[in-house]
């Protein structure tokens, strides 16, 4: 009953009309208007934008128990969900990446949180899938009206990430448009070796035309969905962009995170090592965690690492337009 309950909910949503991306105000995030993206930590506040790249970024899942929810998929005009999605993800994350250049963010009708948690995987896949319609129309708006032959970088977290993997392999693999991909950043979700056919795992901090990508776990703790999957997931430790099980970057390698004060650097606070399916890390080593009793650093996947993903950008970057 649950599940034709759910499937009468979806099919609602099916019927919706198709967002105009031709208006700003489905972009959470646009080169064109002043919002979040836009937004430098005091301790980056001379860093030189390089400009010559577009960010296209894909904002993980806002929609989850906090908001009283009708539908499986978003509505994006409520005001509550779109406030929450620019004061977080977009500040604490998006910003992260604006030393390349522009950042485009579209507004998406992403799945309610609790879909991860539905046995019946079609309604599971109709609903995401009915969510990525909305990040591909996007997409197809930009590289057509705004883009103009300029490289990429994609980014994107844990929800964000899954549209972001259909995206690359729909737009990006075996296309002319992968000569434009700088890299992609796709932590927050278990990326199996055969997530794509041709895009590579970066193997190295200045290696391009590939992926990098981790879920962020407490040293010695592996959580029941790591220890049930049966094959291996790509992983990338932001501290030495290396790929290799073990691979351990010491807390002087930790360039800096952002956390609640979004203009306070917060550099060796934690180090990062390759376990298995998973990048291990100590508890940070500041107050701020005291409160914070999970020992699973999904929501920090991207800011705690905020200061070597700033600085990696730049790093790719270069070597882009070395080769290019």
């Amino acid at each position: 009953m649950k599940s034709l309950i759910y499937i009468l909910i979806f099919s609602a949503n099916i019927f919706s009309q198709d967002i105009d991306y031709s208006n700003l105000k489905n972009w959470v995030a646009h080169p064109q208007k002043k919002d979040f993206s836009d937004s430098i930590p005091e301790p980056f506040a001379n860093d030189k934008i390089d400009g010559r790249v577009d960010v296209f970024y894909i904002y993980p899942t806002i929609y989850d128990g906090n908001f009283d929810f009708e539908k499986m998929n978003a509505d994006i005009n409520n005001i509550e969900i779109n406030e929450s999605i620019e004061i977080r993800p977009i500040l604490y994350q998006a910003t992260c990446f604006n030393i390349a250049g522009p950042v485009y963010s579209p507004r998406y009708r992403q799945a309610h949180l609790s879909i991860y948690n539905k046995e019946n995987k079609g309604i599971k896949d109709s609903v995401l899938n009915f969510a990525y319609q909305d990040v591909k129309s996007a997409f197809e708006f930009y590289l057509k009206n705004w883009n103009n032959d300029r490289p990429i970088i994609i980014a994107a977290h844990s929800q964000g990430t899954f549209h972001a993997g259909r995206l690359i392999k729909e737009f990006f693999e075996g296309r002319d448009l992968y000569k434009k991909l700088v890299v992609a950043y796709l932590p927050g979700l278990f990326i199996p070796p055969d997530f794509f056919n041709s895009v590579p795992q970066c193997k190295d901090s200045s290696d391009v035309n590939c992926f990098v990508g981790w879920r962020t776990i407490q040293k010695d703790f592996i959580p029941d969905f790591a220890k049930s999957e049966k094959v291996k997931s790509l992983v990338t430790n932001p501290l030495t962009w290396k790929t290799e099980n073990l691979n351990y970057g010491d807390f002087y390698k930790h360039k800096g995170a952002i956390l609640y004060d979004f203009n306070k650097l917060r550099p060796n606070i934690i180090d990062a090592q390759i376990k298995d399916n998973i990048l291990w890390i100590s508890k940070p080593k500041t107050w701020l965690t005291w409160f914070y009793f999970s020992k699973d650093y999904h929501i920090g996947d991207i800011n705690l690492f905020y200061a070597n993903i700033r600085e990696n950008v730049s790093v790719r970057i270069k070597k882009y337009f070395n080769e290019n």
